[in-house]
């Protein structure tokens, strides 16, 4: 039974190391691109907060999880399907959330998304899509940079306050789905 108990403390802690390594990554990119990380003090503490491993964090880095990036996914296909089952692109329409689940997923990958792209992941016309990054970008959840290769593309990645945002979102709708990780008497506490 003890073995066993020390098995989910470990996978617990594996998934909060797992979190944690993709905050970094994250930071690290935004730190390779030249751009500032909107808390970039807070963030290095959370790190160094959760990396003793006795409690979830509650900043940034202890809120993510691995199963949000899959949990992105399905949304983002979910919505697709909807379209074609019901065979109407005008009965679901929510463009700025489909650029924020590509852009989501795209900084998990690390990858980057151009503009092209993020319009026609948007599954609008590219008028209403620009119009959505261009609102988005003014909210401060997307930020836009020029590719230094080709002058005629331009990229869009989360903001350091937009992939906090994506991150509280499924931190907040998936909590349930993620207690199934954590060991009972964590899952317990955390009621």
């Amino acid at each position: 039974m003890e073995h066993a108990n020390q098995l989910m403390r470990n996978k617990a802690k594996a998934v909060r190391l797992i979190g944690i390594a993709n905050e970094l990554l994250a930071m690290a990119r935004e730190l390779e691109m030249g751009q500032a990380v909107g808390s970039d003090f807070a963030a290095l503490e959370a790190v160094g907060q959760a990396a003793s491993l006795t409690k979830p964090s509650k900043t940034v880095a202890g809120q993510d999880h691995p199963i949000w990036v899959e949990l992105a996914r399905q949304s983002y296909e979910d919505r697709r399907r909807r379209t074609k089952i019901f065979q109407s692109d005008d009965l679901f329409g929510e463009p700025a959330w489909d650029i924020l689940l590509d852009l989501f997923i795209a900084a998990k990958e690390r990858r980057r998304v151009s503009v092209t792209s993020a319009c026609i992941g948007s599954a609008v016309p590219s008028t209403t899509a620009l119009r959505w990054i261009a609102i988005l970008e003014r909210q401060g959840l997307l930020l836009r940079e020029a590719d230094p290769g080709d002058a005629r593309r331009v990229y869009v990645k989360l903001s350091a306050r937009g992939y906090q945002a994506m991150l509280e979102y499924f931190a907040s709708s998936s909590r349930s789905v993620v207690l199934l990780d954590a060991p009972l008497s964590e899952a317990a506490n955390g009621r």
